[in-house]
């Protein structure tokens, strides 16, 4: 998106990243160049599908509007082995959106505790990343970092559900 003016234009931004600092970027970075993958051994465990139990620990749910859209006929994320589960005891990733709110926090670890090992926790939108417009509300820290250990970070508010297919299928070196 570009304004006749040139007071708003589109910078092109990495669709994921392992660590949050990767996220700070400028015009002259090339996206891609933060865009790493898991370690093969991390990769080979999940293979060529990942079960995701999304996890909203406090958003407004534009996050999770995003993310049911992942499941419908147009984007369809379960032909690429992706697929959302009912059950954190049947998940691969916990898929987290939101800022970790305080009345939420005791819940989200229960539901950490409750997905086997071996486990990856995603932080999907600017409010599970770094707090967002939640940041001076009654949030734990800055994002879902300073809750759990955070594997993979997916930016946007809210991430598109072609962003996080695409960042899924870079990351665990899924082949489709």
């Amino acid at each position: 998106m570009v304004c006749e003016n040139h007071c708003i234009s589109e910078v092109p931004a990495p669709d994921y990243a392992l660590t949050r600092e990767d996220l700070v970027f400028d015009r002259d970075t090339d996206p891609s160049s933060v865009e790493r993958c898991f370690d093969r051994s991390i990769c080979k465990r999940f293979g060529r599908s990942v079960a995701i139990r999304e996890l909203d620990s406090g958003s407004c749910n534009a996050c999770e509007i995003e993310l049911n859209n992942m499941s419908n006929q147009f984007y369809d994320a379960g032909r690429f082995g992706i697929k959302v589960v009912a059950s954190p005891r049947h998940a691969d990733a916990l898929l987290v959106t939101g800022p970790m709110c305080v009345n939420m926090s005791e819940a989200c670890r229960r539901t950490f505790d409750a997905t086997p090992e071996p486990k990856l926790v995603i932080a999907s939108g600017s409010c599970a990343i770094s707090g967002g417009m939640f940041v001076k509300g009654d949030v734990i820290g800055e994002g879902v970092k300073d809750s759990m250990d955070v594997a993979m970070y997916i930016p946007g508010c809210p991430p598109e559900p072609d962003r996080v297919i695409r960042s899924l299928i870079k990351a665990l070196r899924m082949r489709h």
